[in-house]
């Protein structure tokens, strides 16, 4: 369902539920800041939006996958091993609004299933208002050991396969009049020790967001969600190690996946005059790297 908020010159809004709030003066002459939830015309719910988000089914990608649901797109969760827990997320999506969410198995260091996965989109959807490069791997490289296979794994899927999947799906993102956006790090800027290769191609995805917002306007935007600590590697069971973290987080805290969702949506669906941007969602960690 949409919502008209006539305090904000008119906007439509397609949010599952959207609070207006506006100031006016109380009974008493005090300024005070009011909301009101209101209903607006049936028109707002025509516009189905089409969404894929690649590694979607868990963790952030999850998220990421739950909130463009309720902001009324059909999603095309992507996923590599994760079947079980992919499924669960389409069945629980599927049964909220039947036939809007659909799952596509590909690995994403492969041309042929890069090209597979495509191919499913094209056959459900001429067109696709938003791209979520979210599939990540992320394990520790030290220089002097790296193997090739590291090299490739941890390259293919942060920087190779975002690329080649863009590129296959170029048609529909500017039938749509779509955006991209890239999953990147704050480390992509500011290298991590022990993770030389992962640093690498996070970096090499940032300059790709860049790139392709130039390249790509005015017909397709492309932004990037740069997390901090947000959710923990699931190996990574060092207390001591993240409370070093969060010390030098602004906030103090770490963040939820919630966070990126919400970055996400605004970059991917109503930042319409923003592109080649990257929002750093870090609680401020990135002030004291």
């Amino acid at each position: 369902m949409g919502y008209f908020c006539p305090h904000n010159g008119g906007q439509l809004f397609t949010h599952a539920l959207e609070l207006c709030w506006w100031f006016g003066q109380d009974d008493g002459g005090s300024l005070r800041a009011h909301r009101r939830v209101v209903s607006v015309s049936d028109r707002t719910k025509s516009r189905i939006r089409q969404a894929l988000v690649t590694g979607a089914a868990r963790r952030i990608g999850a998220c990421i996958a739950e909130t463009l649901h309720q902001r009324a797109c059909n999603v095309f969760l992507h996923y590599h091993n994760s079947g079980d827990a992919v499924n669960q997320l389409a069945a629980k999506l599927n049964a909220i609004r039947p036939d809007s969410a659909f799952t596509i198995q590909a690995d994403l260091g492969v041309p042929k299933d890069i090209e597979y996965l495509a191919g499913q989109i094209k056959a459900k959807t001429a067109g696709l208002d938003l791209l979520v490069n979210n599939a990540s791997k992320f394990f520790p490289t030290i220089v002097g050991s790296t193997t090739a296979q590291q090299w490739n794994d941890l390259v293919n899927s942060n920087l190779c396969g975002p690329y080649f999947l863009t590129q296959a799906l170029l048609a529909e993102l500017t039938v749509a009049g779509g955006s991209v956006v890239n999953l990147l790090d704050v480390h992509a800027a500011r290298p991590m020790h022990g993770h030389v290769v992962y640093c690498i191609a996070k970096a090499g995805l940032q300059m790709m967001t860049l790139a392709l917002a130039k390249d790509l306007g005015p017909h397709i935007r492309v932004n990037g969600v740069a997390p901090g600590a947000i959710l923990w590697p699931e190996q990574d069971s060092g207390s001591e190690e993240q409370q070093k973290i969060l010390k030098k987080t602004v906030m103090g805290r770490a963040g939820e996946a919630q966070d990126i969702a919400s970055a996400v949506a605004y970059l991917g669906l109503d930042a319409t005059y923003v592109t080649g941007q990257v929002l750093a969602v870090d609680g401020g960690r990135s002030l004291h790297i």
